[in-house]
């Protein structure tokens, strides 16, 4: 009797404890009445929930007493309430208002903005400021866009920034029309990798600031700088999980954990985790990598903010070096072979490590003076074998082309790569009469070596009838014949008409073995910047000395040291027009050492002058929608001088030759963010007329530069259903165009193209399920190349489906 009675009395107790729970639920507008999708509403470190598209939120199971409401919104201030909740539901509103105020001088912690539009930029002037008060174009593609496109790789999603557009499938892109390999991420200079496309798992964003930035990052190309930043803690928990499947055998799975490991949140983390195993429609080649991404910042008070990072990467495949085609002359079929045909041996690979770690600190000493510093430690392991294309076709008993067989050289390649990069500045804002400074001191340094044990084995040529073999036309008259009277090669033709693939004896051939000397380059830079603010205008002034150090035979007896330098000015103004739109003008220039590999090759040519260049930018940004769709249009010029070539002589492979001065100007137009609560969209154009201006070669004069279209664009957009029977339902639609470019083969052009994408997605509760068509028609196309031998094709129709809970 005595258990019945305990049991009807906890019975009393749940029931009347359940019927106390009551709700709170409102909606969080902006000052114009407009609801804010995505705000956080928080009531205690455990229960919380964010807006939905109209605005609105609900807060349940609330046991009652005394509370602090807490909405905040990335770019508005945000709003604490105190309420003592009895046993009644309550409905509240909010009204946010926009701020200023930037979060962090350097990003320690996470962007917590769920959106295509991103506000604030770090990289372009070192310290947080807004997109809009920079004058010069940066334009950016955000996470939520890798997550509706599905991206996964770096390559995938340059098509939504104007003027950018691959060069080849390595991480090799074309910027206004230069052609440039350099790596940031955070801002920070790393080894630029040739062949591992750069995984987007553990990205926030990626970032292009287009045009001369070595004012801020030392030797750079003219033509822009390609910034990722890596994600942050955030301070509230989050954990998501993603698998995906598609077209060539394509599995992928990633995960992203997030939040405060302490009471006080003085302690937060993050875990990103990604693998695929995937094959290609390239013919040999796959794809098996993964990602391990931990992240820590520490928050011990107001004033000091600490973040680690830690990346490691795996890459397992083959490094392709693209499609050859029949033919050598003008008029050859650009179509003659599949786009899927590669050239290659079963045990070709290529395998790289890629491990690196950066630590930040900012400290505030007051409201006017804080330092910043952050320091990474990249490392790059490469272990190397292909068969691949020695760009050119073989040759007959009397030195002509036969275009069906092509080439062959193989290399085998193992070394390490090592970087080391330290930026440190303070920033002091002052105001001096009518007069705001924000002024920014710093000093930067970057070094790359590669250590003793490094080393290349090269086979390639054709045999000498009295042992050996050789490259050079010159040895023509030397070269042994086979039965048929042709040159005998040292590595056995590939048949373009009847190709085979086999398990290739490498002891068969006959190999130059080449250990690679220690060799390391260092630079270092001062600079100083003022950002100053009078009324409607910000004028940027700033200014680098940069010294540039390229060592030889490092920590031998014979090291040999070449050093360039140059100071490099940047000046820029910023109008506020309006409430919305900002006008900017901008000068600056850039400054890139050669090579110590050109300057002291005897071979090469040398001495050759750095190549140095400037631009004039203007243009006009935006926020529209209620500040929730930017629009950046930019026109500009850039002169590039001292540019480096290979002179194609066939008696010297290596011989270079310094092209006079090339000329790029043109205009572009980024859109990106929401044009109604539930349709977001990025759109770019660019025209860009890049040409070589002057040679000593005069049939050069007025042609344009390589893999630099004219014109080309795109379109994204998603639009989600969020009343009716179809509630949760998105339908996302794109398109992306390329117009004509020429090679470095002078009667090659590749195709302009246009391709269109599709797909839906469904969310309900914490599932997400996306499927994507690409390439709808099915159009064949080429996204870059060299030559006749060497052209990457785009990826034909193929699809993605995903899932994903977020919990």
């Amino acid at each position: 009797m005595k258990k019945i009675f305990y049991a009807f009395t906890l019975l009393i107790f749940v029931q009347i404890n359940v019927t106390a729970q009551v709700s709170i639920k409102g909606k969080v507008s902006d000052n114009y009445g407009e609801p804010l999708f995505g705000a956080s509403v928080l009531i205690s470190k455990t229960n919380g929930t964010t807006t939905d598209f109209e605005g609105d939120y609900k807060l349940t199971e609330i046991t009652p007493g005394n509370y602090v409401l807490k909405v905040t919104y990335i770019g508005y201030k945000s709003q604490e309430i105190k309420i003592k909740i009895a046993h009644n539901n309550l409905v509240l509103n909010f009204n946010l208002t926009p701020s200023s105020e930037q979060l962090q001088e350097v990003e320690i912690t996470g962007r917590k903005e769920k959106s295509y539009k991103n506000n604030v930029t770090f990289a372009a002037t070192k310290t947080a400021t807004a997109i809009k008060d920079i004058p010069q174009a940066v334009s950016y593609v955000t996470k939520e866009v890798f997550a509706d496109q599905q991206a996964y790789r770096v390559n995938d999603i340059v098509k939504n920034i104007s003027g950018v557009n691959m060069y080849s499938y390595y991480d090799d892109f074309t910027f206004r029309g230069f052609r440039s390999g350099d790596t940031y991420i955070n801002g920070l200079r790393v080894v630029g990798l040739f062949g591992p496309e750069p995984l987007l798992a553990n990205i926030e964003r990626v970032e292009v600031i287009k045009g001369p930035a070595s004012a801020m990052f030392g030797n750079s190309i003219p033509g822009g700088v390609m910034n990722r930043v890596t994600k942050k803690p955030l301070s509230h928990e989050n954990k998501a999980i993603n698998f995906t499947l598609g077209s060539f055998n394509t599995l992928r799975t990633t995960a992203d954990f997030t939040g405060p490991l302490n009471e006080k949140e003085t302690l937060l983390y993050r875990m990103n985790l990604a693998y695929e195993n995937s094959d290609s429609f390239r013919n040999l080649q796959e794809f098996k990598s993964y990602v391990i991404a931990p992240s820590i910042s520490f928050l011990p008070t107001s004033k000091t903010r600490i973040n680690f990072d830690l990346v490691i990467t795996n890459f397992d495949g083959k490094l392709d070096r693209g499609q050859p085609i029949f033919g050598a002359t003008s008029g050859s079929d650009i179509y003659a072979t599949p786009i899927s045909f590669a050239i290659g041996q079963t045990n070709d690979y290529h395998k790289s490590d890629v491990v690196y770690s950066t630590i930040s600190l900012n400290h505030q000493f007051s409201d006017k003076l804080s330092f910043n510093t952050s320091y990474m430690k990249y490392l790059f392991d490469e272990d190397l074998q292909e068969h691949r294309t020695s760009n050119q076709f073989a040759i007959d008993g009397t030195g002509a082309s036969i275009p069906t067989l092509m080439g062959m050289m193989v290399i085998k390649r193992q070394g390490q790569t090592i970087a080391d990069n330290l930026s440190s500045y303070f920033v002091y804002k002052e105001k001096t009469g009518g007069l705001a400074h924000k002024i920014v001191a710093g000093f930067d340094y970057n070094q790359q070596q590669s250590p003793i044990g490094n080393a290349q084995s090269m086979a390639r040529g054709y045999r000498l009838q009295g042992g050996g073999a050789s490259t050079s036309a010159s040895d023509f008259a030397n070269f042994q014949l086979d039965n048929n009277g042709n040159p005998t090669p040292n590595v056995p033709h590939f048949n373009l008409q009847n190709p085979t693939y086999s398990v290739a004896q490498l002891s068969d051939y006959i190999f130059n073995v080449s250990p690679t000397a220690p060799t390391k380059y260092f630079t270092y830079g001062a600079y100083l910047q003022d950002q100053i603010k009078w009324k409607q205008f910000q004028l940027l002034l700033g200014g680098r000395q940069e010294y540039y150090n390229d060592v030889v035979n490092y920590d031998q007896t014979n090291e040999e040291i070449t050093t360039q330098h140059k100071f490099l000015p940047r000046i820029g103004l910023v109008y506020s027009a309006t409430q919305n739109i900002n006008l900017y003008g901008t000068y600056t220039e850039s400054f890139q050492p050669q090579g110590v590999a050109s300057l002291n090759n005897p071979q090469a040519g040398g001495p050759f002058d750095p190549v140095n260049a400037f631009m004039y930018e203007t243009g006009a940004k935006g926020e529209f929608f209620n500040k929730k769709l930017s629009a950046n249009l930019a026109l500009y010029f850039i002169e590039n001088n001292n540019i480096l070539v290979n002179a194609n002589d066939a008696n010297n492979p290596d011989l270079l030759i310094q092209r006079g001065q090339e000329q790029s100007k043109g205009i572009e137009l980024d859109v990106n963010g929401k044009i109604l609560p539930n349709l977001s969209i990025t759109a770019n154009y660019a025209y860009n007329e890049a040409i070589i201006t002057e040679s000593d070669n005069p049939a050069e004069v007025g042609a344009r530069k390589e893999n630099a279209p004219l014109h080309q664009g795109g379109v994204f957009g998603k639009y989600t259903f969020i009343n009716g029977e179809l509630k949760g339902i998105g339908i996302t639609l794109g398109s992306n165009f390329v117009g004509e470019r020429v090679t470095r083969v002078s009667t090659l052009q590749l195709p302009s193209y246009m391709v269109v994408d599709a797909g839906v997605s469904y969310k309900v509760d914490k599932f997400n399920i996306r499927f994507l068509v690409n390439n709808i028609g099915n159009k064949t196309h080429w996204v870059g190349g060299y030559s006749y031998t060497r052209l990457y094709p785009g990826k034909p129709r193929n699809y993605l489906l995903s899932v994903g809970y977020t919990f």
